[in-house]
């Protein structure tokens, strides 16, 4: 299956290296300012010389020494995916996701490389992948934007009496949509701070209890998602559905952590 073409931008070799890939899942070609670095470039030139776990761990060096950005994430999401590490690109896919969750080509990217999972795993309901669509950040500036629109109308109508009056409706209109943004925040803040996700990197057995002898639950598969429910010690409480809920030894699973 073809993901389509990527966008590129700043470098010609870029356009040469989406001719020569396979599947679509190219390097993104528009790196931030901070990554344009000789790491980063060297990482690229191993990615296109088809050394993807080596491009994989380089990428990873990159995001350990501080640097992060969607073009960061996509690049070490694709090597993943290239050296056969499922979950791992689907963990670096969703890590991009909450800093571009709109970006066509990381959202194809991610759909093909769920597409390839099997087995148990989470699905969000409709509600979450549609106020997923914009990043928390966004959500922070639209309530920030409008409140203060709607401060500045409440002063006024404090101020001038027939502001009072002829400012009423627009006033209620900007009440309500105060509202409506500062409840989808509040969703995407608890989503993203409150309700952690854990991807599978491995197949592994999900048990009753956090031990390893406990009965098996069921099986999960790389790239599996899981909600984690609590944590003890080496091992994560998770869901994969409201009927499958166990413990997974940590060391199998990549927790999405908050940034």
């Amino acid at each position: 299956m073809n993901l389509g073409w990527i966008r590129f931008r700043r470098r010609p070799w870029q356009a040469r290296l989406a001719c020569a890939l396979l599947t679509g899942l190219a390097v993104w070609g528009a790196p931030a300012a901070e990554d344009i670095s000789p790491d980063f470039e060297a990482a690229n030139r191993l990615y296109e010389a088809g050394q993807f776990s080596e491009a994989a761990a380089a990428y990873d060096r990159l995001l350990q020494s501080g640097i992060s950005s969607p073009a960061l994430y996509f690049n070490w999401g694709n090597a993943q995916f290239k050296a056969g590490q499922v979950g791992g690109a689907i963990a670096a896919y969703r890590l991009a996701e909450q800093l571009t969750p709109r970006d066509p080509d990381l959202r194809t990217n991610l759909r093909f490389a769920r597409a390839q999972v099997t087995g148990p795993t989470w699905r969000d309901a409709w509600v979450a992948r549609a106020l997923g669509r914009v990043s928390l950040r966004e959500w922070t500036l639209a309530v920030a934007a409008v409140w203060w629109v709607w401060f500045g109308l409440l002063i006024g109508r404090q101020l001038q009496s027939a502001t009072r009056r002829s400012g009423r409706g627009l006033l209620w209109i900007t009440t309500g949509l105060l509202v409506l943004l500062a409840a989808g925040w509040a969703f995407r803040l608890r989503e993203r701070f409150f309700q952690p996700m854990a991807v599978v990197i491995s197949q592994t057995p999900v048990r009753n209890g956090p031990f390893d002898e406990s009965p098996e639950a069921f099986t999960v598969h790389d790239g599996a998602e899981l909600r984690v429910l609590d944590q003890k010690n080496d091992w994560l409480q998770v869901q994969a559905d409201p009927r499958r809920i166990g413990w997974l030894p940590r060391e199998r699973g990549r927790v999405l952590p908050a940034h």
